[in-house]
């Protein structure tokens, strides 16, 4: 068999390797937080800022911290390496990304929903 066939072969399978094992570990579950708890593995968490909880940002280590309820009505303190998300206080809802640690979501992205400036308003208003 001719080696340029072999080598080729040898590269496409390791493409293939490679490839399934990014899509395998990219594919990450929205779940709750009751759920999340349970896993300990990272999941993703749709929910909203509870606003009664308040927010702090803690310039020493560079953490945000905020309280999540899920859809559910389930809360979890949220610690999040970095600082407070773009549009955080108008956010209509958030998706957490993160892993609980001893009963906090620490969280590796946090993404925010606003409202749309597009929606019209109802008639008769």
């Amino acid at each position: 068999m001719n080696k340029r066939y072999v080598i080729g072969g040898i590269v496409v399978v390791a493409l293939v390797l490679i490839g399934w094992y990014a899509l395998d570990n990219s594919a990450i579950e929205y779940t709750n937080v009751d759920k999340a708890e349970k896993l300990g593995s990272t999941v993703q968490i749709v929910g909203t800022w509870v606003k009664d909880d308040g927010s702090s940002y803690d310039q020493n280590q560079d953490i945000f911290r905020f309280t999540l309820k899920d859809q559910n009505g389930k809360s979890i303190p949220v610690e999040l390496a970095g600082s407070k998300p773009n549009n955080f206080e108008i956010a209509v809802s958030l998706v957490v990304k993160g892993r609980v640690e001893n009963g906090v979501l620490k969280a590796q992205n946090v993404l925010t929903k606003c409202p749309s400036k597009y929606e019209g308003t109802p008639q008769g208003a």
